[in-house]
């Protein structure tokens, strides 16, 4: 059973990590966790992330709606702008328990650059996060961007808002945001090898095999993971 307190104040420690990690500024980024089968708890919208409290989280239903009772502290508060592509997640997955929406920000320049994240380059980028697509450009706080992952976060961990963040996934909500850490990490890398003149190639097929078989044996293998790694193997940014 779910500790309701323990996951509150997690996504509070959550967003004070991300905000210190320079993953959002302001206001920005969202973070949820499943509750239970009908019901989810949300950061609300307009707030600080590094300076929430847990009883400023919100309660909502799978159709978005408000179902938790009011205090002091979040009756003048709604959910994140972002719930409509939260709920997508959760809808489409069940293994998914946490969502976390950031704007990491080498990532999110690689995106306007046009950079390939789909490349076989950095071992543990492949294993945690698989294969990261990104999504189209979508408006931001609206129900574009739950339009633009609905074809995506069904076979991927990990993918791109294009212009925007991202959007990461995982079966609790401490491990959706060290995906984030994650992708952040391997962005500033990818961004380092470019300008050092670009990578010579990338990963051997039969060490691409390796790989798939690590993330197999770890349970985080995605359907379609095998297909898409091959298809990336060889590949180089924007080839």
């Amino acid at each position: 059973m779910v500790n309701e307190q323990a996951l509150r104040e997690q996504i509070c420690t959550i967003g004070e990590l991300m905000h210190r990690g320079g993953y959002i500024d302001g206001a920005a980024g969202n973070i949820s966790a499943r509750l239970d089968n009908e019901r989810i708890l949300a950061t609300p919208s307009g707030l600080a992330k590094a300076f929430m409290s847990p009883d400023q989280l919100i309660i909502v239903n799978m159709e978005g709606e408000r179902v938790d009772t009011p205090t002091a502290a979040n009756a003048h508060l709604r959910p994140t702008s972002e719930l409509a592509m939260h709920l997508e997640c959760y809808r489409q997955r069940d293994d998914i328990g946490g969502v976390v929406h950031a704007h990491p920000p080498t990532a999110v320049a690689l995106t306007i650059v046009g950079y390939d994240f789909g490349t076989c380059l950095i071992p543990e980028m492949m294993i945690t996060l698989g294969i990261i697509p990104t999504a189209p450009y979508a408006t931001p706080s609206s129900t574009e961007n739950r339009d633009a992952i609905r074809g995506l976060i069904g076979e991927h961990d990990a993918l791109m808002l294009a212009y925007h963040g991202s959007l990461t996934v995982a079966t609790t909500v401490w491990d959706a945001y060290l995906r984030l850490e994650t992708l952040e990490h391997a962005a500033k890398i990818l961004y380092q090898v470019a300008q050092l003149g670009g990578e010579k190639a990338a990963l051997a097929p039969e060490q691409v095999d390796k790989l798939i078989a690590i993330r197999e044996r770890l349970g985080l293998l995605r359907p379609g993971d095998a297909k898409r790694f091959h298809a990336a193997g060889g590949m180089r940014p924007g080839g």
